[in-house]
């Protein structure tokens, strides 16, 4: 039995629904969780700077004892997962961009899938690579939202702002796509507003699917709690964002309880 947390980060708070799919398939293991809210976003940053930042997050949760890394951000995942899997090769690490593609190749009817995600996520073409990868006979158009994570952050869900930022971003995507990779974590919290816009479009949310794709490494490396023992909750963050609270419980789906603001990161 390995009762070492799962270590979860992100730029922000939108990682958070994937520790909620965690918690939901994987109740006895405890997660420990990193939200950079003082350096969001990464999606408008370089390369080498979202490596910088996420090998000190890494080794931040490294240190706190974490088993497993999920990468739970597209930015992170598209710019510095191959950095982190070479510099850490003692800690199983995955990310999000995997999972997504396979899981939209699946749903797609018509092979044509649209991407959505931050400037740097969609400049990587990391989405593209990973699905022509698996399967060269898809079209994909990818699009850039640099405004959804800012409009989340300050948990502007909904209302006429965001949802003219939408229809601005996700018109194009109409009798053009039949699935749609949410490339972000942070958008699952605007998928009333995109999918008023992209009706009869299949939106792709990776969070379930990084979970599934966490349990299987856990096996594999037999790192799994075999506990029957609840797992807790202990949430890192850099900055405390306006309506924080608010946020987290909507992102999570229940009460943060163990909250830690890191002054001196």
């Amino acid at each position: 039995m390995d009762n070492r947390p799962i270590g979860v980060f992100d730029s922000g708070l939108g990682g958070l629904t994937v520790v909620k799919a965690l918690k939901e398939l994987l109740p006895n293991e405890s997660i420990v969780y990193f939200g950079d809210t003082a350096r969001l976003p990464y999606g408008i940053k370089s390369k080498d700077l979202v490596e910088q930042y996420s090998k000190q997050i890494t080794k931040f949760l490294i240190k706190k004892d974490a088993k497993i890394i999920v990468v739970a951000c597209n930015t992170a995942t598209a710019m510095a997962l191959n950095r982190l899997k070479k510099d850490f090769k003692n800690v199983p690490i995955i990310g999000v961009i995997e999972p997504g593609s396979k899981q939209a190749i699946s749903k797609t009817s018509r092979g044509k899938i649209g991407v959505i995600g931050t400037i740097a996520t969609i400049k990587s073409k990391a989405y593209e690579i990973s699905i022509k990868n698996k399967d060269k006979n898809v079209d994909i158009i990818s699009k850039a939202c640099p405004l959804f994570v800012p409009f989340v952050e300050e948990g502007l869900t909904n209302g006429d702002a965001i949802n003219q930022v939408a229809k601005h971003y996700l018109s194009s995507f109409k009798n053009k796509v039949d699935t749609l990779i949410l490339g972000c974590t942070h958008y699952p919290l605007l998928k009333s507003v995109i999918s008023k816009i992209t009706k009869q479009i299949t939106l792709i949310d990776s969070a379930s699917v990084v979970a599934t794709d966490a349990h299987k490494k856990l096996q594999y490396h037999k790192l799994l709690n075999q506990g029957v023992q609840k797992g807790t909750l202990h949430c890192y963050v850099t900055d405390l964002p306006m309506r924080f609270e608010e946020l987290g419980n909507i992102f999570l789906g229940e009460e943060i309880k163990n909250l830690h603001l890191l002054n001196d990161f």
